[in-house]
């Protein structure tokens, strides 16, 4: 294919193409050009300060130029009203030079074929980057497609063709210091433990672990791999890191959006030090192999201190680990960004604003009970206020609350610990789980005595909540006295707004399905086409649906042992609670989310 010649990324030309596609006017190019030097000098003064700290054999050279000085000041588009970022930029100059630009998602990229194709020290002086094989074709992302030299050089060492294609500079640094990273980390541990094979406790002789937050080239490789793996996740935006042992192999599958991916498929012989220098790190036994374990990690997500909930449980074979991420700026937000509805948000106001009483969030796991928490206690928080938390693990420490680990080996449980809290004179008390007739009852005791308790149960709806409470063994007439109310949810994806996109669909079809909007013809609806920003899925981010029982004295008279669901159901509804049906195609009718995750995650029938 022809390729374009060099000097493309000039100035004047990069903001040609910005002015041909009307992305910036005339007036604001002239305003840049004139003032390019001054913006150059910040930014590279800011770069310099950033990378003090790098070694001379990491460094990947990275002059400033007029798309980083662009993209730095975060313009209004002309065309869209978007701020203009530097994937539009070369999305804007791929138009102009003919030729595929591509956001590169490194969930689908092969390790392999990234980092064995050419050396890391040609791709790092290159900019470029081998992304896929395909019928003798050997597709190459780079910034500046002008080096004809550099993609013939390509070829002949592979002895394939070369498609080159565009992606921005940022994305194509970040990548090659991740995978060749990563690749050179696992690579040297695997030689390191390479030899006959030995059982799985053998290995951890071998493991000298040190200590580090940088990922310098001559540290540690298992540290390295194992800092690569965490950064990795953090920019993935994942919830949890699954470490699998396989027959051959080992699997790192990360959590986005509640959807596994399966990301880097490790040497089996580097599994052991992988999972040793994570159990260091937690303060995990070493040493044990055949029990389940429990621990954490406290770390830095730029800036922000991030907790890590490390789980390991022996499986066929090996130990598997599961991290789960608890990001605070996931945990801790705003109640009326959850997904509440107004009318629900007051509800809910309402019950927690009571100064005893109990309030139950139900769902199941990974369902967001725990960010509705954390962020209902951080709203109430205050100088005046005593809140004390009973959790297992303590999901997020926050300085605001009192936070106390159950550990069952030392008689503190759920059940047992309440007791010894009501003389440390809370307000607030928040149980991290409902799971037993003991803790029920000292739950009870407390709001009884002028508390507030804050407590999860796993149910299917709010209504089910009060006959999963008498089963339980909890009499009727405490219920009656103590409950405030009951708040089930769910998390539903959100439609991509980049590649948002809408639709009509015919009234009389939602009719059919039970939804009647209250209008006749056709209404407009959205879904996402999948675009670089959503990885094709046409979803990015989660937000809550739910369901907001206050409990009245209609709910209280039907509170006896052996009444019906239906019948507390149909009680709810009266009083005007929406359900998580409801609730899920109202964000569907609203844009926010499609008809296909309504069905995903409510499972009522139409």
């Amino acid at each position: 294919m022809n390729r374009p010649a060099t000097n493309l990324l000039s100035t004047e030309n990069v903001l040609q193409a910005l002015l041909e596609n009307n992305i910036i006017t005339r007036t604001r190019a002239e305003n840049i050009l004139k003032k390019e030097d001054g913006f150059k000098q910040k930014l590279e003064a800011a770069r310099a300060k950033k990378n003090e700290d790098t070694s001379q054999a990491d460094k990947i050279e990275n002059p400033v130029t007029i798309i980083d000085i662009l993209s730095s000041l975060k313009l209004t588009r002309s065309d869209t009203k978007k701020t203009l970022d530097e994937d539009a930029i070369y999305q804007a100059l791929a138009g102009k030079w003919n030729i595929p630009y591509i956001k590169i998602d490194p969930l689908k990229l092969d390790l392999n074929i990234v980092t064995t194709t050419i050396p890391r020290s040609f791709a790092k002086r290159h900019l470029v980057l081998p992304i896929d094989v395909a019928d003798g074709v050997l597709t190459v992302a780079t910034p500046d497609p002008s080096n004809n030299e550099v993609m013939d050089d390509i070829s002949r060492a592979s002895n394939l063709k070369i498609k080159t294609v565009v992606s921005s500079k940022t994305d194509i640094i970040r990548l090659i210091n991740e995978f060749f990273g990563f690749k050179r980390s696992i690579a040297a541990a695997e030689n390191q433990f390479s030899g006959p094979t030995v059982d799985l406790g053998n290995l951890e002789q071998y493991v000298r672990l040190s200590s580090g937050d940088e990922l310098p080239s001559n540290d540690q490789h298992v540290v390295n791999a194992v800092n690569h793996l965490f950064i990795y996740a953090f920019d993935q935006k994942s919830s949890d890191i699954h470490i699998e042992p396989k027959r051959d192999v080992s699997l790192v599958r990360l959590r986005i959006d509640g959807v596994l991916h399966t990301v880097y498929k490790l040497p089996k012989n580097v599994h052991s030090a992988i999972i040793s220098r994570i159990k260091n790190l937690s303060r995990l036994d070493m040493a044990e192999k055949r029990r389940p374990q429990d621990g954490r990690i406290k770390t830095d997500k730029g800036g922000v201190e991030v907790e890590i909930r490390v789980s390991s449980i022996p499986v066929a074979f090996g130990e598997k680990i599961v991290m789960r991420i608890m990001d605070p700026d996931i945990l801790f937000q705003d109640l009326h960004t959850l997904g509440l509805t107004d009318a629900d948000l007051k509800r809910f106001n309402q019950f927690v604003s009571l100064p005893h009483g109990i309030v139950l969030v139900t769902g199941p796991t990974g369902s967001g009970k725990s960010t509705t928490l954390y962020s209902t206690l951080r709203n109430l928080a205050s100088p005046a206020v005593n809140i004390t938390t009973i959790e297992d693990p303590i999901e997020m420490i926050h300085e605001d609350f009192n936070q106390i680990a159950v550990q069952p080996q030392v008689d503190i449980t759920f059940g047992s610990v309440l007791r010894y809290i009501l003389r440390q004179d809370p307000d607030i008390i928040m149980i991290g789980e409902m799971r037993d007739l003991e803790t029920a009852e000292n739950a009870i005791q407390a709001a009884l005595t002028g508390h507030l308790v804050l407590s999860t149960l796993h149910t299917n709806d709010a209504p089910a909540t009060v006959i999963r409470l008498l089963e339980l063994g909890v009499p009727s007439f405490l219920l009656q006295a103590t409950l405030n109310g009951i708040v089930a949810q769910r998390l539903v994806r959100k439609i991509c707004a980049e590649c948002k996109t809408p639709f009509e669909i015919n009234v009389e079809s939602l009719k059919k399905m039970g939804i009647d909007v209250g209008t006749s013809g056709k209404i407009k609806v959205y879904k996402g086409k999948g675009c670089q920003k959503c990885r094709g899925t046409g979803y990015r981010g989660r937000i809550g649906i739910f369901e907001v029982l206050p409990y009245n004295d209609s709910m209280r008279k039907l509170t006896i042992t052996g009444t019906d669901l239906e019948r507390l159901k149909r009680a709810a509804r009266e009083e005007g609670m929406t359900t998580l049906r409801e609730s899920a195609v109202d964000k569907f009718l609203k844009g926010i989310t499609t008809f296909d995750e309504v069905l995903r995650v409510t499972w009522e029938q139409f």
